[in-house]
């Protein structure tokens, strides 16, 4: 682990805006109480990556637990509206919409996009985030039984509009 002086985290602080973290490094929740009211955006994005015949399983339907997709999504839905609760320092925010969206790319990825607004003194990219991995982890689960070997990744920020620093757009790589 990095131990800075008092001095030396102050100046990395204040170099990095580590704002959930305070002047001895411990963590803390950040005071919003001052900030505008403004409208947030964020899209996240993740990946499930499973073999090919479990993915014309799941677009033909041939899944025995049922509709992945339909319980994906308002597990995602769900968690975007809980991330407060999973995650110690996130604030709790009153969504205004959570839209989690799919799609199939052969020969074996199911692509998940999670686009979560609000109205609020703080940022959605931890509720999008949340929504992604969550949707993903109840995909895995309903198609476990066909394939274990599924993996779940590239669990990014895509964009993020609102707030004190503005916007955000993850370039194309």
């Amino acid at each position: 682990m990095l131990a800075l002086s008092g001095h030396a985290m102050r100046q990395f602080m204040a170099q990095h805006e580590l704002t959930h973290l305070d002047e001895q490094g411990r963590a803390h929740m950040v005071d919003v109480g001052d900030k505008q009211i403004t409208r947030r955006e964020a899209t996240a994005t993740a990946v499930l990556t499973m073999a090919p015949q479990t993915l014309t399983a799941l677009a033909e339907g041939e899944v025995p637990k049922g509709d992945v997709l339909a319980v994906a999504r308002v597990a995602g839905i769900q968690a975007a509206k809980r991330t407060s609760e999973l995650i110690p320092l996130c604030h709790i925010i009153a969504l205004s919409s959570c839209q989690v969206h799919f799609e199939l790319r052969a020969p074996n990825k199911l692509h998940i996009e999670a686009r979560v607004r609000a109205s609020d003194r703080t940022g959605v990219e931890m509720e999008a985030l949340t929504a992604v991995t969550i949707a993903g982890l109840a995909a895995y689960d309903m198609l476990k039984a066909i394939d274990r070997d599924m993996v779940l990744g590239d669990v990014m920020l895509q964009e993020k509009h609102g707030g004190r620093r503005g916007s955000y757009r993850r370039e194309k790589a």
